[in-house]
């Protein structure tokens, strides 16, 4: 499994956060605690809001903690809302275009989890994004096929109905196709003002979402980012959160299947 985080509050350089914390992303990249996974060496990413609309990227198959490039722009990258996320690839190759966060115009996404049987529902998911979406399609990941979808069923003007649309488009596709492996679903996206985070899975085992209030920023992820994680509120299963300004409201998923 994947380990992410996302940002939000007042600008900071991103590399308190990603070096800094005694469990940072860095460090859980190399010694996970809320896995099965502990090594996370499949490539990772970032994405950061500054002065221009659309987000910046950076896209490395190295592991994170071996690229100097990294611990460079996180020194010099300054960002009032950003995301971070080491790769454990399910299945799919290491390259580029398969390493979060995924973008489109303002839009950032990213995920941790999988699609259960993926090779078997590909053609089938592919096909559900339409055509003026498909063209983005980079990779061959089931979380860029999944944030496909949330814009197709409407993540633009209603996150909230959107997360629970494509949630049930999935598992139907599921159902019908005999899947039986769960669907794990824990993933975060913005526009670039506010922020919405998910926890979800069909059996009993979501991944992990951790949330915390700081004075003047807020961060939510995969793991606390302190080993001793006080503050930290693990988001119960079947949440959707909305972060709007400092502050969150959860409700609860409605998936129909």
């Amino acid at each position: 499994m994947c380990r992410w985080m996302a940002y939000k509050g007042q600008s900071v350089y991103l590399e308190s956060l990603l070096f800094e914390p005694d469990h940072s992303l860095i460090h859980q990249s190399l010694s996970a605690r809320k896995s099965e996974v502990t090594v996370n060496a499949d490539g990772f990413g970032l994405g950061w809001y500054d002065e221009r609309e659309e987000p910046g990227l950076y896209h490395e198959i190295l592991p994170a903690w071996s690229d100097c490039n990294l611990k460079s722009l996180a020194r010099h990258i300054k960002s009032p809302l950003f995301f971070a996320h080491v790769r454990a690839s399910t299945g799919t190759s290491t390259n580029r275009s398969n390493c979060h966060p995924f973008a489109y115009k303002e839009w950032l996404f990213m995920h941790n989890g999988q699609i259960g049987e993926y090779d078997e529902l590909k053609w089938m998911l592919d096909r559900a994004i339409p055509e003026h979406l498909y063209g983005h399609r980079r990779g061959a990941t089931d979380s860029e096929a999944i944030f496909l979808l949330l814009l197709s069923n409407g993540l633009e003007s209603n996150p909230e109905g959107a997360v629970e649309k494509t949630l049930t488009q999935i598992r139907n596709m599921m159902i019908e196709k005999n899947i039986e492996e769960p669907l794990r679903f824990t993933s975060v996206f913005s526009n670039g003002k506010d922020m919405w985070a998910v926890r979800y899975s069909s059996d009993e085992q979501a991944p992990s979402l951790y949330i915390k209030n700081f004075d003047n920023h807020l961060v939510i992820g995969s793991e606390p980012l302190e080993l001793s994680g006080d503050g930290w509120e693990l988001i119960p299963p079947s949440s959707l959160i909305k972060i709007d300004g400092l502050g969150y409201q959860r409700t609860e998923l409605n998936v129909k299947i």
